[in-house]
C-alpha cells in the first residue's frame, strides 16, 4: 500500500510540476513586460520596500543556485530517487518564484520612462527576446526555464558524453542563448522604477554569475570538446556575428 501511495504521489507531482512551472514563468514574463506590479501591498516605506524586494530576489537565487549544484544533487540522491530530483527542483523553484512575485513591493519612484518611438523599440526588443528564448528552448527540444532537463541528465548520468554538447540554432553564435535573451527581456522594459532597477541589477548579476559557474561545470563534465567550444563561441554576447559581417 505504501508503494502504491508513493507511486500516486510521484505521478501527481509529475503532473503538477509542469503546470506550476509554466504558470510561474508566464507570470514572470508578465512581470518583466509590465515593469513591476504589487499584488500584496505591505505599506512599507521606500527603503524597506526595496530591501524586501532585494531579499526576495536573494531567496530565489539561493534556492535555485543551491539545488542545481552537483554537490547538492549527490547528497539528495541518497534520500530521493534520481528521476524525482527534477520534479522537486521544478516545484521548489516555481513555489519560490510565486512567493517573490506575490510579495514584491512596487515603488512609485520613476527613474526612466520611454515614450513614442523609443517605447515601441523597447517593446520590439522584448518580443524578439521572447522569440529568441523560444528558439533556444526548441533547439534543446524543451523550453526549460528551471533547468529540469539538464538536472535530469546529470542525475541519471553524472558524466555526460561529449556528443551531448548542443551547438545548433542560437548555440552556434552564443554559448548561453537562454541567459542572453533573458537579460534582454529584463532590460527591455520601457519603465524603470526604483524597484525595477533593483530587480534588473540583482537578477542580471545572478544570471552572469550563474553562467560563469555553469561554465566550470560544463568544462568539468565535457572536457576538451567544451573548451574548444569556448574558444570559438562567445559566452553571453554574440559579438562574433557582427565581426563576421564586418571583417
Amino acid at each position: 500500500m505504501a508503494k502504491s501511495e508513493n507511486h500516486i504521489i510521484a505521478k501527481a507531482a509529475d503532473l503538477i510540476s509542469p503546470v506550476l512551472s509554466a504558470g510561474s514563468l508566464l507570470w514572470f514574463a508578465a512581470f518583466l513586460y509590465t515593469g513591476a506590479f504589487s499584488v500584496l501591498d505591505l505599506g512599507l516605506g521606500f527603503c524597506r520596500a526595496l530591501l524586501l524586494d532585494a531579499g526576495l530576489s536573494l531567496v530565489f537565487f539561493f534556492q535555485h543556485s543551491i539545488m542545481v549544484r552537483k554537490w547538492f544533487q549527490d547528497r539528495a540522491r541518497k534520500y530521493i530517487r534520481a528521476p524525482n530530483l527534477p520534479v522537486l527542483f521544478s516545484l521548489s523553484s516555481a513555489a519560490t518564484l510565486f512567493i517573490v512575485l506575490t510579495a514584491w513591493q512596487k515603488s512609485s519612484f520613476m527613474l526612466f520612462s520611454a515614450e513614442g518611438v523609443s517605447r515601441l523599440a523597447f517593446r520590439m526588443v522584448f518580443a524578439a527576446s521572447v522569440a529568441g528564448f523560444a528558439w533556444g528552448g526548441r533547439t534543446l527540444r524543451s523550453v526549460d526555464g528551471f533547468g529540469n532537463h539538464s538536472l535530469l541528465l546529470r542525475a541519471e548520468n553524472p558524466q555526460p558524453e561529449a556528443h551531448g554538447l548542443a551547438t545548433r540554432g542560437p548555440y552556434k553564435f552564443i554559448r548561453h542563448p537562454l541567459y542572453f535573451f533573458t537579460l534582454l527581456m529584463i532590460w527591455s522594459c520601457p519603465d524603470i522604477t526604483a524597484d525595477r532597477l533593483v530587480f534588473n541589477v540583482l537578477w542580471s548579476g545572478w544570471i552572469v554569475t550563474g553562467a560563469w559557474l555553469e561554465e566550470k561545470d560544463l568544462v568539468r563534465d565535457l572536457g576538451r570538446p567544451y573548451r574548444d567550444y569556448q574558444k570559438t563561441v562567445p559566452m553571453l554576447i554574440p559579438w562574433k556575428i557582427w565581426k563576421q559581417k564586418h571583417p
